[in-house]
């Protein structure tokens, strides 16, 4: 009977103990409560780049850069493995930036974290701009509110309603950047790409403004020019050297690796290879591999009484350059040299036709980790900022204010920021350099070239060019740019684009909702973006365009 008092009234104090100090005591130590604010940041930025690997294979080197004929390959279908941006946005970007800013909420000192809180804009906007870039509409102002405001069905935002709001998160955000940085907190190693440097974050977010100027344009060249002013008035100013780039740099990056050829390999088209080679652009061997026609190859065929194809100038100085048709259909001679190797007699079979340069995409591609080659990615550079601002001032956007310089003095800062910077990503990679230190020789003769320099004649047409080209290694810019521009144009006498019979799909087709979650809301906004709901089939898709791209040129058809 003693034992049994004992155990009941040992039984009688714990209970209370328990009921009394339940949350504590059954805190599993394990579980964060209130996650550390660098770690936050540090998987967000991180899993901006490390999906990727995924939308190369199955969007930039399958679909987009092939639309845009920055290469060719074999066609295929949209595939459900695209449109991966969308999904990581909602569970891998926008969650633990908006935790970053809930928490800073919560600190007495929270002034102290105002940069903090700055820059968490300045990354969301980055990658919700590119999702919304080939979805149209999707939720933001009301999304990443279910725990907080228990809102768990938020509206689908129209592309304005998205481009009003991040330009004011960002003007926001410039302006904050811009104060006086004592005192304030750092995101310590935990900022992979800035290492804190506030400027420099700013100067980002200035980029994004022109990024969604140039977007705007197509429905309001009044906003176009009132942000174009806004960023060069900024004390800050946007990306405007190599420092201030926005690029991924880790030694072990591999997103691409061996399947670089994936399904099919990759060739240059005939418009951008004659051009660099009119050109004598130090970017064609960085950007595309020679085929077999070099040494002594001509030896060879008079050797074996060989002749080349007709496509091929066999004078050409270049003629290891070679590329074809962007559709393979509208020129089904040339297009059988991609996979088919020429007879040259003997032992000797030749590609005619060389593949894009494999290492300076994949710098790890048939070697892996014995090579010391490093992948960079630049997702905002120096010269895509200096190409929109000579953009803006050759379309008459930058009177009446200080523009810092003309359309010509931007336009030659791209060519030399563009050239710099791929040539750099050549020499990480250990791939095919255009040239040695600077370059600036190479650089200077380049911009001196007539079909080069700016001529009064065709101002817009090089500067779009130039802009085009730099986008070889930022397909979704290159994408957005062949869309709101319209160039390369067909039938032009500077840079013609390659005939192309094959419907394009302007946008991606966005996902129903699980059944009983937001359906009501995604329907919504399918209809008033004029889409057929739940309707995957190009025709649509190369039709129902979204609102900044409604009133684009058809492909090739620019002004």
């Amino acid at each position: 009977m003693k034992k049994l008092s004992l155990y009941i009234l040992i039984a009688a104090v714990a209970g209370a103990s328990c009921k009394k100090d339940f949350a504590e005591i059954n805190t599993d130590p394990s579980v964060v409560t209130t996650p550390d604010i660098n770690s936050l940041f540090a998987f967000s930025l991180e899993n901006m780049e490390s999906y990727q690997g995924t939308e190369w294979i199955w969007e930039n080197l399958e679909q987009l850069l092939r639309f845009s004929q920055h290469l060719t390959t074999d066609p295929y279908e949209l595939s459900t493995n695209i449109n991966s941006r969308y999904g990581v946005l909602y569970n891998k970007v926008l969650p633990n930036l908006f935790e970053i800013r809930a928490q800073v909420e919560t600190k007495a000192d929270r002034e102290r974290y105002r940069n903090i809180r700055a820059a968490t804009y300045v990354a969301q906007v980055l990658h919700a701009l590119k999702v919304s870039d080939m979805n149209g509409s999707i939720p933001y102002t009301q999304a990443i509110q279910g725990r907080t405001e228990e809102q768990f069905k938020p509206v689908y935002d129209d592309q304005k309603t998205l481009y009003d709001t991040w330009l004011k998160e960002l003007t926001d955000a410039v302006d904050s950047l811009s104060g006086s940085p004592t005192g304030q907190v750092n995101f310590g190693a935990s900022d992979l790409f800035y290492a804190n440097n506030w400027e420099n974050w700013a100067k980002l977010a200035n980029t994004l403004k022109l990024r969604i100027a140039v977007r705007y344009e197509g429905q309001d060249a009044n906003v176009t020019k009132r942000v174009f002013q806004e960023v060069m008035e900024s004390a800050a100013g946007p990306i405007d050297s190599d420092n201030a780039q926005f690029v991924y740099n880790k030694p072990q990056h591999n997103p691409i690796g061996n399947d670089i050829d994936y399904r099919s390999p990759r060739f240059g088209t005939s418009s951008i290879i004659n051009f660099l080679k009119t050109t004598a652009d130090p970017r064609l061997q960085i950007y595309f591999s020679p085929n077999d026609l070099v040494g002594s190859f001509r030896d060879t065929l008079t050797k074996y009484g060989r002749t080349l194809p007709a496509f091929i100038n066999i004078n050409d100085p270049l003629v290891a350059f070679q590329g074809g048709p962007a559709d393979w259909t509208t020129d089904p001679g040339t297009a059988s040299w991609y996979k088919t190797t020429y007879d040259a007699g003997g032992n000797n079979k030749w590609r005619l036709i060389g593949n894009i340069n494999k290492r300076f995409f994949a710098p790890r591609y048939g070697i892996y980790s014995t090579s010391d080659g490093r992948m960079l990615d630049y997702m905002a550079t120096w010269a895509e900022t200096c190409f929109y601002i000579a953009e803006l001032i050759q379309k008459g956007h930058g009177a009446g204010f200080d523009t810092k310089g003309n359309a010509e003095y931007w336009y030659n800062r791209g060519i030399t920021a563009s050239l710099q910077t791929m040539n750099k990503i050549a020499v990480a990679a250990l791939s095919t350099t255009g040239f040695t230190g600077n370059g600036e020789a190479e650089i200077q003769a380049y911009r001196n070239h007539p079909n080069v320099k700016l001529n009064g004649v065709n101002n817009l047409e090089r500067i779009y060019v130039q802009e085009y080209l730099n986008f070889y290694r930022q397909p979704n810019e290159a994408f957005v740019f062949v869309r709101r521009t319209g160039y390369p144009k067909n039938n032009s006498t500077y840079y013609p684009r390659n005939a192309w019979n094959e419907p394009i799909p302007r946008r991606y087709p966005l996902e129903e909702p699980p059944l009983g979650t937001n359906n009501e809301n995604w329907q919504n906004a399918q209809q008033e973006q004029g889409f057929t709901p739940g309707d995957r089939g190009v025709p649509a898709l190369s039709t129902q365009r979204l609102w900044f791209d409604k009133n684009s040129p058809d492909f090739g058809k620019g002004n």
